[in-house]
Formats: structure tokens, C-alpha cells, sequence
């Protein structure tokens, strides 16, 4: 185990880090504000891929490819609101139902096949692991972009809605608030930005395929997760919502850092998903853990007091 080929991966980490801390910045729309399970961005970040890749190999430029494959993912997000709001159908059996389909439909996107590669000598690609300090810069400033857009819009006044609607649905609708167009809305915008991480991966890694975003949303809520636990320890008295925002970023990067580091250490790759699953769990625990010992604290003291 060599030091520096963890440093010489490092760079490779951060970047993707950032691409998936993007894909849990739409993850962070329907489970931190709206509180809404929604299991259909496995499917709707391979979409991404598999639209951008696609759309590469015909001729158009990388720009136009992420803005469709932004689109493709809004219209899943779509879906899987309809079948919430209209149907309904409970959040998590309306993702399950959204995801299964899709895995249809990306493999018709591109052609049957489960693969399809995209070669950065051939194509212009915005990022590429050929060219990590750009990747690293282009991705770093699509997720400044991002955030900056989404601190706008959840402050006007349908973005406010949709905060309320996830905060107290009763309340909000009792406010004349449709909470069922804002659930569509947020879904949509969320799967819109997963697929749009999805693009960017698939050019960054040089190919799409029907199984990449497997697993996905436990990434997503991993950065989320890691992101918010270290916000909290470092920021609780001043952390307001681009904080918490950028925070998400920083959580995917980490990540994936912990996850080069597992990969160092030569552990089993068949471990991975567990290795996550691990990692999640501990950081779920803390704030728990450390909320039960504050409180056990505070009993302490007043039996003190009363002594």
C-alpha cells in the first residue's frame, strides 16, 4: 500500500465526488424539502447517461446533450409525480415503478444495447477522466451554477410553496397551497438534475450504461447525509440553506475519498455496497447518538441540581 498512488487518485475521487455530490443536490429537493422517498432517480440518472451519449454519437455538442438529458429526467420525475398524486400511489412504489420502466426504455434509448461508449478523442466532452483538473473545474462550476440557481428559486414564491409542502403539507394546503402541483414539480425538477449528473458521468467515464445508476440513491443520500452531519458539527448556530447546499458537494467528495481509501487499502470490491451501506449507517447514527448523550447530560445535571 503505497501512499502516493492514494494521492495520484485523489484528484480522480474529487472529481467524481462532485459529479455525484451534483446528483445529490436533486436527491436533496425531494428528501430534505420536500420528505419525499423517491427511489425513480436510479433510473432516471442512467437515463442522463444514456440521452447524453446518444445524442453525442449524432452529432450534437456536449452542452445541448445535458440540457436534453436534463429534460429526459424531468419528464421521469414527472411521471413518477402523476402516479404519486393522481393514482395514489405511495412515494416509494411510485419511484420502484418509475425506475423499473425506465430500465426499459434507457435500453431502448440506446439501441438494445446495455453499453454504449463515447470516445474522448472523437468528441468533444465537457469532463473526461483523461483531463481530471478540468473535469475537477467544469463540474466544480456546473455545481456553483446549480446551487446559485436553486437558492433563487426556492426563494420566490413557488419555491417556497414547495418547502412548506414538505415541512407541513396540511398547514400548506390549508394555505390554499396546491400541494400536489408542487410534489410534480419537485420531483421533476429533482430527476432533472440527477439526469443531468448522469450526463456528466457518462462523459466523464466515456460510456453510459443501463445499470449505472444502480445504487445511486444510497450515494445521493450518503453525500447528503455526510454533508449535513459535518455542516451541523462545524456551522449549527449560522448554517442556512446555500450552506447546507454546499454542503451536499463537500459530502460527495468525501465520499468518494472514503471510498479510494477503501479501494487502497485492497479491500474486496465485491464489499463496496456494503462498505457504503456501513458508512451511511455511521453517519445516520451520530447525530442520534450524539442528541441521546446531550439529553443524558442534561438529566445528569438537573439530578445534580436537585441534589
Amino acid at each position: 500500500m503505497n501512499i502516493s498512488s492514494l494521492l495520484s487518485a485523489l484528484p480522480g475521487d474529487v472529481a467524481q465526488g462532485i459529479i455525484w455530490g451534483i446528483m445529490a443536490l436533486g436527491v436533496f429537493i425531494t428528501f430534505r424539502l420536500l420528505n419525499f422517498a423517491d427511489l425513480s432517480v436510479d433510473g432516471s440518472f442512467a437515463t442522463g447517461g444514456a440521452v447524453t451519449v446518444i445524442l453525442m454519437l449524432t452529432g450534437m455538442n456536449s452542452g445541448t446533450a445535458l440540457l436534453i438529458a436534463f429534460l429526459a429526467g424531468v419528464l421521469a420525475g414527472f411521471v413518477t409525480g402523476i402516479l404519486h398524486t393522481v393514482f395514489g400511489i405511495p412515494d416509494i412504489l411510485a419511484g420502484i415503478l418509475t425506475q423499473i420502466a425506465l430500465y426499459s426504455i434507457n435500453l431502448n434509448i440506446m439501441g438494445g444495447k446495455a453499453n454504449t461508449a463515447i470516445s474522448v478523442d472523437k468528441y468533444n466532452l465537457l469532463v473526461s477522466l483523461r483531463y481530471i483538473p478540468k473535469a475537477i473545474l467544469v463540474a466544480l462550476v456546473i455545481a456553483v451554477a446549480l446551487m446559485a440557481i436553486m437558492y433563487w428559486y426556492f426563494g420566490t414564491e413557488m419555491g417556497s410553496s414547495i418547502r412548506a409542502t414538505g415541512a407541513n403539507p396540511a398547514m400548506s394546503k390549508a394555505q390554499g397551497i396546491n400541494i400536489n402541483a408542487m410534489k410534480v414539480i419537485a420531483l421533476a425538477l429533482s430527476n432533472g438534475i440527477v439526469a443531468l449528473s448522469g450526463g456528466l458521468l457518462a462523459q466523464y467515464q466515456g460510456f453510459a450504461d443501463v445499470n449505472m445508476g444502480r445504487g445511486a440513491i444510497v450515494i445521493g443520500l450518503a453525500a447528503l447525509i455526510i454533508g449535513d452531519v459535518i455542516c451541523n458539527a462545524l456551522f449549527s448556530k449560522i448554517s442556512n440553506f446555500i450552506l447546507t447546499m454546499s454542503f451536499v458537494i463537500v459530502g460527495g467528495i468525501l465520499y468518494y475519498i472514503i471510498i479510494g481509501i477503501v479501494l487502497w487499502l485492497k479491500m474486496p470490491t465485491n464489499n463496496l455496497k456494503l462498505f457504503t451501506a456501513i458508512i451511511v449507517a455511521i453517519f445516520l447514527a451520530v447525530p442520534y447518538i450524539k442528541n441521546q448523550m446531550n439529553s443524558s447530560f442534561r438529566k445528569a445535571a438537573k439530578r445534580g441540581g436537585r441534589g
